[in-house]
């Protein structure tokens, strides 16, 4: 059989040499492509070795994928958007709230608490917390004793060893526990409130703007208070 040229099988699916030589990449295969070579293939098929039926349906099949995974592909991006609305709404309502963050330092407001919970994964004979200031010296320790595993809570109402009260502001907070006869470093969350949302750049989410301990992640905020 004689093979047509690029220009013969063009004009015979009714396409120009302009549209042929189109700006489109020519490693873009969309729907109606598929199609036209598909066309092509049965006018230009050998008669005396016509394309097997099974070999046509393959090619249906792969149109028929092609098509479906774009379908699937704008059906996901709709509903990332949805959610990404939905979670911005949700963050909205936590203005002015208090939420649990894990943070190492917490905030002491003036007539008030610094609040927290520390995560404890098994029981202990002793569970301590420490509050340090701004330039880490140890300004009181708050001793929980013995503790079962969960999330016991402490509470810092701003008193010093000396009947003192320390000013309102930042402190660094940190907890260990005895545990197996060994001293333990135990990761704080502390009680913090939120002052605002901010939707996050290209690949960020939401962020949580805290009073005096900048900002986290949307998804760190593991319980609202």
């Amino acid at each position: 059989m004689t093979a047509i040229d690029n220009s013969e099988l063009f004009a015979s699916l009714g396409i120009g040499a302009a549209q042929a030589g189109s700006t489109k990449p020519n490693d873009k295969l969309l729907q109606e492509d598929f199609l036209e070579l598909m066309v092509a293939q049965l006018k230009n098929q050998d008669p005396m070795k016509p394309m097997e039926s099974g070999d046509f349906l393959g090619d249906i099949a792969q149109f028929g994928t092609v098509s479906g995974i774009q379908d699937l592909q704008e059906s996901f991006a709709s509903l990332s958007d949805s959610i990404y609305s939905n979670q911005a709404l949700q963050a909205a309502s936590l203005v002015d709230r208090n939420v649990l963050v894990p943070l190492d330092r917490g905030v002491l407001p003036s007539g008030g608490a610094l609040n927290g919970v520390v995560e404890l994964p098994t029981s202990t004979s002793q569970l301590t917390v420490s509050i340090h200031d701004g330039a880490g010296a140890l300004v009181r320790q708050i001793s929980l004793g013995a503790q079962a595993a969960g999330s016991p809570h402490f509470q810092w109402d701003g008193r010093l060893d000396d009947g003192s009260y320390a000013n309102p502001g930042v402190y660094q907070v940190r907890a260990e526990a005895i545990i197996n006869g060994e001293t333990t470093a135990l990761n704080p969350r502390i009680e913090a409130s939120v002052r605002s949302v901010t939707l996050g750049g290209a690949g960020q989410g939401l962020q949580l703007e805290l009073d005096q301990l900048g900002s986290v992640d949307f998804s760190q905020a593991k319980q609202i208070l």
